[in-house]
Parts: structure tokens; C-alpha cells; sequence
């Protein structure tokens, strides 16, 4: 097999552990000289590649490959941008081609989320229409978990440890002032369809009483009065309540508490605020002193909190997307399986991204107690493996170290082309 170059790129919002699986995929391809050569990343994610913006990652250091495993945020830059339908827009794929054709790239690896699949299945079909020898490799990552087949998605892990701690933080504070002060507080946490991060916080409390008290998932529809009067039962009861609120709350007739009005560029209706919503409706409804707080980008980027789990297998994935590639694998996805629940046991295993594309995995209903506002043991057993063990970062004057990558720009060879 003759010596080619690959090309990386990061796609949608980034995780803490998304840099673990570049650096897998990275070190995967340097043990491969004698089929892969240079290693260049795409800045900004496929626009990069579209813009024939892109990085020469051979320029790295090992050291600086290898602290990317406990670096959070996107490296190399990431965006939202979701190529369109082939037949109407062939001309951005078309482009993607002929960048991959003048730097000699025939392996892509596009680590992102069900969009991103989509992408890279789309990339893979044209490239052999247009007969050029390309192998298209996705590798998941999305702190929603709502990727199929694969057990977990990378970067749930990690955001589950920090909303589930921070639940478990936040309720003591609350538990020791309610006598006098706040009744309610509201935790918001991400999710659109899929209430998988809203669950992670119901880890932190073990049986009835215990915070949080009311967990408000995508997949149940919000019932003002229902969820009042369960709040007014869990102060009167316990003396405050807990709340974790998914962004993606709605209402019976599909409507986001919290819809913003707009999309975003992956066409997503764009989402803020229901945490206050809710807190609103604490206030107008039952009068008790509340506080509220939106975990927000602190959630997907606390790398100091990462689950030691969810960095394994992060960087397992990145590798494996490299030894999928050099084994011939075209428009695959290396996938996690569950091998044990207790001890909890995983491998890596392919899937093909005709059954990943633009697909979700919803929480199933037997992961949700009856009256829809906790989680059941089920549940329980499922999520607690993803977030034990530790991976802490090295610190250095009392902060963690992060990999500073140089970023060299690689020479165009190509006319400018216009998004």
C-alpha cells in the first residue's frame, strides 16, 4: 500500500475529551509511516477543508500530540456547519474532493456527532462517484449520548460526572439555607431531544428525598401543574427542591419552553433559557425564593472533572477510526460495546454510518420513573459506569496545562472558493 496523507477535522459543539481522540487518531496515524504520511487538520472544522484552510499537524511534537489527551475545547478549531444535500449543493463536495486530491489525502476522519456522520457518509459516496479512492471515517463525539449503536457517546462520560457533581455540590449549599432562604434551584443542563445529561444528575442523589427532586426531560412533556405541584410537595416535605431542567424541556404540542426563536447552521432551533422559565414559574405559581444557573459551556469543557472512562474511550476510538481506515473500512464509525455492566466492560467494533446518519438514541422509557420526574435503577446501572475513575490533567501554579499546538498553515494550491 502506497504512502497517502490523511486529513482531521472537529465538527460541532467540542467536548473535554474531543482532543483525546485526536490525539488517538493522530499517534494511530505517526505508528503507520509506511502508509499514511502527513497528518493535516482542518481549521475550523470542514470549512477548513472547504477553504482549503488547513493545519499541518506533522509539525506537532509527540509532547504536544500527547497533551492533547487531558486538553479540553477543539484544538484545532470546530464549527457548525452542515454540508447540504448532494444534488443541490454538489459544488461544496465537489471542493472537498479537489482539496483532498492537490494534498494527496485519501484517509478523512470527521470527529463529530450525527451531523458529522452524515457528512462523512455523504463525502464517502461522492468520492466514489467521482472515482477517487478516499476512505471516510467517522468518530463519534457528542455530550447529548444520542449516537446509535455505539453504547456511550465519547464526551457524555466527562459532562455526566461534572452535572452529577454538580448537583450533589449545589444541594448541599441549598439544603444548608433553605431554613431561611432559597426553596428552589434550578440546574440547566444541555440536551435537545435527548434527556441523557438531565439523568447523569439524578446520580447524585441515591433515594426518595434525596436531591435532585425533579429532573425535567426532552422525552416527558412538561405539565406546569403536575411539575408545581410536585416542587411544592418536595419543600413542604424536604424543606427545598432540587431541579435539573434539560434545555430541551417541551410542551405536549412539541414546543420548546425555551425556544429562542431561531436556528442555528446545522438548522436546530436554537435554545436558552429555561432555566429561568422554570424559576419563573416557581416564583409566579408557589412564591418561593429560588435560584437558578445554566451549566452551560462550564459542563462540556470541565476537563479537570473528566471521567477516566470517557477519556479511554475517546482516545480507543480515534485509534481504532485509524486501524479501520488502514484495514480497508470505507463510511464507518468505530463504535463502543458493552461487554459487562458489572464490572463494567467495553471494546471498540465498527458501524456502518448508513445506520448512524441523522439518527438519535432517546432515553427509553424504563429509564424514567413513573411519575417522570427521576430515574430508575435501570438507569442508574447504565450511566454510573460512564463517569467513574479519575483522569486529572497536570497543573502547574495551581492551574491544568493544556497543549499549545503551533498550528502551521499549510500552502494553498487551489483558487479561493467562497462558502
Amino acid at each position: 500500500m502506497a504512502q497517502h496523507n490523511a486529513f482531521y477535522a472537529q465538527s460541532g459543539g467540542v467536548t473535554a475529551v474531543i482532543n483525546a481522540s485526536a490525539c488517538g487518531v493522530i499517534e494511530a496515524c505517526r505508528e503507520a509511516p509506511e502508509h499514511i504520511g502527513k497528518v493535516y487538520a482542518g481549521r475550523n472544522g470542514i470549512i477548513g477543508a472547504l477553504t482549503e484552510d488547513l493545519i499541518d499537524v506533522s509539525q506537532e511534537s509527540d509532547e504536544t500530540i500527547a497533551a492533547l489527551r487531558h486538553t479540553p475545547g477543539g484544538a484545532f478549531g470546530s464549527c457548525r456547519y452542515k454540508l447540504k444535500d448532494i444534488d443541490t449543493h454538489r459544488a461544496q463536495y465537489e471542493r472537498l474532493i479537489e482539496v483532498f486530491k492537490a494534498h494527496d489525502i485519501r484517509y478523512f476522519f470527521y470527529n463529530g456527532g450525527g451531523d458529522s456522520a452524515d457528512t462523512c457518509l455523504k463525502v464517502s459516496q461522492l468520492s466514489e462517484k467521482m472515482g477517487y479512492p478516499l476512505t471516510a471515517i467517522h468518530v463519534p463525539k457528542t455530550v447529548d449520548n444520542d449516537l446509535p449503536i455505539t453504547d456511550c457517546s465519547p464526551g457524555f462520560g466527562s459532562v455526566a460526572k461534572y452535572i452529577a457533581t454538580s448537583t450533589l455540590e449545589a444541594s448541599l449549599d441549598i439544603a444548608s439555607m433553605c431554613a431561611t432562604s432559597t426553596k428552589v434551584f434550578v440546574l440547566e443542563v444541555m440536551g435537545r431531544h435527548a434527556g441523557w445529561i438531565a439523568a447523569a444528575g439524578g446520580l447524585a442523589g441515591q433515594g426518595e428525598g434525596e436531591p435532585p427532586h425533579v429532573i425535567i426531560f426532552p422525552e416527558i412533556a412538561f405539565d406546569r401543574e403536575a411539575v408545581m405541584a410536585r416542587v411544592e410537595y418536595c419543600v413542604r416535605e424536604y424543606g427545598y427542591c432540587v431541579m435539573v431542567v434539560s434545555e430541551g424541556a417541551r410542551y405536549e404540542d412539541g414546543t420548546f419552553l425555551a425556544d429562542a426563536g431561531n436556528t442555528d447552521a446545522f438548522g436546530h432551533r436554537q435554545l436558552g433559557g429555561v432555566a429561568p422559565t422554570v424559576a419563573g414559574m416557581v416564583k409566579q405559581d408557589l412564591g418561593y425564593k429560588y435560584h437558578w444557573a445554566v451549566a452551560d459551556y462550564l459542563q462540556r469543557a470541565a476537563r479537570h472533572l473528566a471521567s477516566k472512562t470517557d477519556v479511554e474511550q475517546a482516545y480507543a476510538v480515534g485509534r481504532e477510526a485509524v486501524a479501520l481506515a488502514l484495514a480497508g473500512k470505507n463510511s464507518m464509525m468505530p463504535a463502543i460495546r458493552r461487554l459487562s455492566p458489572s464490572p463494567y466492560q467495553w471494546d471498540v467494533i465498527s458501524a456502518p454510518l448508513a445506520k448512524i446518519a441523522n439518527r438519535e438514541t432517546f432515553m427509553p422509557r424504563d429509564f424514567i420513573s413513573e411519575n417522570g420526574f427521576g430515574i430508575t435503577q435501570a438507569c442508574r446501572d447504565h450511566l454510573s459506569p460512564l463517569i467513574q475513575g479519575e483522569d486529572f490533567p497536570p497543573f502547574k501554579n495551581g492551574l491544568p496545562v493544556v497543549a499549545k499546538p503551533r498550528l502551521e498553515k499549510v500552502d494553498k494550491r487551489l483558487p479561493e472558493f467562497t462558502l
